[in-house]
């Protein structure tokens, strides 16, 4: 979790418990799990809306994608005004 380890999370909750108390950190630690809940579905509805926009935009190109004409040869394709005249 984060690259913590289990004696840096003790060092931790020992210090909090410290500073903020016995009685106070239940309610902290409700607290800080409601809000980390609440991120989580706003990030997932956030990447819901992202895909459903990423897949209507994708059928939408592939609905209008325009049909491409068969392959000109190469040789046909050079128009007699561009040929240059080897004669000197």
């Amino acid at each position: 979790m984060f690259g913590l380890g289990f004696g840096e999370l003790m060092v931790i909750l020992l210090i909090a418990l410290i500073f903020i108390g016995p009685k106070k950190l239940p309610e902290l630690a409700k607290g800080l799990g409601k809000g980390l809940r609440e991120f989580q579905n706003a990030t997932k509805g956030f990447s819901e809306q992202l895909d459903q926009a990423k897949r209507e935009l994708t059928d939408a190109a592939q609905e209008e994608k325009p049909k491409v004409p068969d392959a000109i040869p190469v040789e046909n394709a050079v128009s007699d005004s561009h040929k240059t005249d080897d004669k000197t």
